[in-house]
């Protein structure tokens, strides 16, 4: 199973945010800083469950998504941690410059697409900043009395970030790999030595691709749950034709060229459609569909849920016909 967290992503600002203050910025590895984010008040927090990710305003109007790294029990304050990349779309350069103690920010309330699911043993595997999402889970699952075991690769020792956190529980196994001095991560053992447990991934794209190639090829892909940083990438249909969408809502009928989404063209008609990433990857513009064949374009949908067609990412995926009807 996938789920996809736009760590960098052009997002579009949403409603339902909550101010909050920044109250502590730690360096946490080389190029990666904590932030604790707390009311002004000193208020209760929404609840979250470990895997979760809120959308971060920023100062200069950009939106960027960061995983959750705290203690999902503790109410009173969130924590996301950041990978400063220089030559990214500058997001992650502003939080690192602009988010000090003192600072106050605009967030959504956290939601999730990476869940933590029942299992007798977990697991984990993280790749530099990918460790972000892994954290609550292994603090809930050490909570809970399980056996779970951590995998967790870097550039180098400098870059693994939460080391001290992670030296403190003993409740499971954390097996480190410095890239410099010890390659990368032994994927064959990850997967001989997880049987029977769920495996839970986040990090570089490569490390997500070959362990799902290792996993599938063992025939346990079912017991992978990954999170990206970034959608897979789509091969482009030069097909692509113009269809109509029919919106029950709204009683409108909509035509989506080719070089339109769905989502685009309900907009310019005047319907308010709700979204986030705009990729396929965060789920906020799910749509149910009452009739007609979807193309499905996203990174979230499983192959069940594409099959029954009970709903589709309107900012990606498309119509395989000339019509779709969809509750909207």
């Amino acid at each position: 199973m996938t789920a996809v967290l736009g760590a960098e992503l052009d997002v579009a600002a949403s409603s339902g945010t909550m101010t909050l203050q920044v109250v502590a910025a730690v360096l946490q590895a080389s190029s990666i800083t904590s932030y604790e984010l707390a009311r002004t008040d000193g208020g209760v927090l929404p609840a979250w469950e470990p895997g979760a990710h809120i959308d971060v305003h920023l100062p200069s109007g950009t939106v960027r998504q960061y995983s959750l790294c705290g203690d999902p029990a503790d109410r009173s304050r969130y924590r996301i941690a950041v990978l400063e990349i220089t030559d990214g779309r500058g997001g992650s350069v502003e939080v690192h410059r602009e988010l000090r103690p003192g600072r106050q920010i605009e967030i959504s309330s956290p939601r999730s697409n990476f869940e933590l699911i029942d299992a007798p043993a977990y697991v984990f595997v993280a790749g530099g900043i990918g460790i972000t999402p892994i954290l609550p889970m292994i603090r809930t699952v050490a909570q809970r009395g399980l056996p779970w075991e951590l995998i967790y690769g870097a550039r180098s020792v400098r870059h693994f970030a939460f080391a001290d956190e992670l030296a403190v529980d003993d409740s499971g196994a954390v097996r480190y790999f410095a890239q410099e001095t010890d390659g990368h991560i032994d994927l064959e053992s990850v997967v001989a030595g997880s049987s029977g447990a769920a495996v839970y991934c986040c990090g570089p794209t490569g490390l997500m691709d070959a362990l799902t190639d290792a996993m599938s090829a063992a025939g346990r892909v079912e017991d992978l749950y990954i999170e990206r940083f970034a959608p897979v990438a789509q091969p482009v249909d030069e097909n692509a034709g113009d269809f109509t969408v029919e919106l029950t809502l709204s009683g409108v009928s909509v035509d989506v060229s080719p070089d339109q989404s769905i989502l685009d063209a309900v907009r310019a008609a005047g319907v308010d459609a709700p979204s986030s990433c705009e990729m396929g990857i965060c789920g906020t513009c799910e749509t149910k569909v009452v009739a007609g064949d979807v193309d499905h374009r996203d990174d979230l949908l499983t192959e069940d849920e594409r099959a029954t067609c009970g709903s589709m990412m309107i900012c990606v995926s498309r119509a395989c016909g000339k019509k779709l009807v969809l509750e909207l």
